[in-house]
């Protein structure tokens, strides 16, 4: 599936600047689960509503199989508990409108996409944003729910004839550099492949969060604690706002 959703895009990707974050102008950010929004572009969504333009975020699912002790936390009690850490990260954020598309967790891949691109079609003629965030064709860990997103995300803004810049989430070779053994350790991926770095000058936004825009970011992260108490615990506060102080992206421009 990896391979197919990166043979969809016509072009490769690129960055035009960087862009600073003010220059984004009104963000659509569109993701799997609560908590990826908050990892992958946490710091550009607080800085885009100090900003003023405003920002929609929108989760396919509540993440409601996103756990290792399923007696513990059965589907309904960690949907529900996610959806109110998610409440508490967006108003950490500053995030005011945020939406649910009620998809079951774990099997986005396997749906028939003609429905949720109706549906994101719907979304981004409604708010018509200047730029929409959303995963590259990897998925960032090749999570199937996540490869699936930035497919239908792809689909509907070219249905909405290309309107707004497309910016996937990357990651740079030097955070490679530093990070990837950590993540084998961890078991991030979920395939056999591994990401592709970006250098810097590819990027078309490159955000290195510091002060208290880390702080802010790393807040929301922790008021998601069934998916962040445990990686927290692992690394320290400060080695996990280290892993966590950077956010970039590149421009689909094909």
């Amino acid at each position: 599936m990896a391979a197919m959703r990166h043979a969809r895009f016509d072009g490769p990707t690129r960055g035009p600047g960087p862009l600073t974050v003010p220059e984004l102008g009104r963000i659509l950010s569109i993701w799997a689960h609560p908590d990826d929004e908050t990892y992958l572009a946490g710091g550009v969504m607080a800085e885009a509503v100090r900003a003023g333009p405003g920002v929609v975020c929108v989760s396919a699912t509540a993440g409601e199989h996103g756990t290792d002790d399923p007696v513990l936390w059965p589907p309904g009690r960690l949907a529900q508990t996610r959806r109110w850490e998610a409440e508490a990260a967006m108003a950490v954020l500053g995030v005011r409108d945020h939406r649910w598309l009620g998809y079951e967790d774990g099997t986005l891949g396997g749906l028939d996409p003609a429905e949720p691109v109706r549906r994101l079609v719907g979304i981004l003629e409604e708010t018509a944003p200047d730029t929409i965030l959303t995963f590259g064709p990897d998925g960032a860990t090749f999570h199937p729910d996540h490869i699936a997103v930035s497919g239908w995300v792809f689909d509907a803004w070219q249905r909405c004839g290309r309107r707004g810049r497309l910016l996937h989430a990357a990651v740079t070779d030097a955070h490679l550099d530093r990070w990837a053994e950590r993540y084998e350790e961890w078991g991030v991926y979920m395939s056999d492949d591994r990401p592709t770095g970006v250098r810097e000058d590819q990027l078309a936004v490159h955000l290195r969060l510091e002060g208290e825009a880390l702080d802010q970011k790393v807040a929301a992260l922790a008021a998601m604690r069934t998916q962040t108490a445990g990686a927290i615990t692992l690394l320290g506060a400060d080695e996990f706002a280290a892993l966590n102080a950077a956010e970039c992206f590149v421009e689909v421009v094909g």
